[in-house]
């Protein structure tokens, strides 16, 4: 072997060594890497927005590998958890999905039954009421014959929602073909007996009937006196 061949060997042998070195040091930062980061855990990120007190399905999150240190302690890790939730406010597409973020859905009470009626959804509901809402419930009634004034009577005070269904088309009565199509919404309610006889009551005889928006949190509360209004009474 002469002194160029024995060059060229030397030369490869001192690249493997690099080489080898090189490797064995992307193997030690990889390590050091998993060492600081630890292993991985399931968390759920939302897919897209979900309104409050809006029931929770799987649909709305996709499944996320991430590491377990980098997880909040309330983060959720089984999906399981959201069945029977709604979301207890704004839950923004790309958030990580976590136990604070949700609530159990509404349900009866020992002394509650639902009723459901149909509100009118540009007059009585404009996408704003959902599950868990609060609601003051209106009615407006023609004055009898002989001269009675019409009136508007708070029917219900914070009248609980549990379950809003979809937007239905209905049909005008067959006495009636003068009138639009009218879009409705179910409208489900916890109510006590009296509140579900007065509903019912007022969904039957009433001219219209509309619901109030109450804020979250607050009740609304209103003296008997100024539960009915008239106005010519109106100073």
């Amino acid at each position: 072997m002469n002194s160029r061949q024995r060059r060229g060997v030397i030369l490869l042998l001192l690249s493997v060594l690099c080489a080898l070195g090189a490797f064995a040091g992307v193997l030690s930062v990889i390590s050091d890497v998993k060492s600081k980061v630890g292993p991985e855990g399931t968390a759920y990120r939302l897919t897209r927005d979900v309104a409050p007190y809006t029931p929770l399905g799987a649909a709305q999150f996709e499944k996320i590998q991430m590491p377990e240190r980098w997880l909040s302690p309330n983060a959720v890790t089984d999906l399981s958890d959201i069945r029977g939730k709604i979301a207890v406010t704004t839950l923004k597409e790309g958030s990580l999905l976590q136990s604070d973020m949700i609530v159990d859905q509404p349900a009866l009470k020992q002394d509650e039954q639902e009723l459901a009626i149909m509100i009118d959804a540009a007059t009585g509901v404009a996408g704003k009421i959902t599950p868990g809402s609060t609601v003051n419930v209106y009615a407006t009634f023609k004055g009898e014959r002989g001269g009675s004034a019409d009136q508007s009577k708070l029917i219900v005070a914070n009248a609980r929602v549990i379950d809003v269904g979809d937007l239905t088309s209905l049909e005008p009565d067959r006495d009636d073909r003068g009138r639009r199509t009218v879009e409705a919404v179910p409208i489900t309610f916890a109510l006590k007996t009296v509140d579900a006889q007065r509903i019912t009551y007022a969904e039957s005889f009433a001219d219209e009937v509309r619901l109030a928006l109450v804020a979250p949190g607050a009740a609304s509360d209103v003296a008997p006196s100024d539960r009915t209004y008239e106005l010519a009474k109106d100073k």
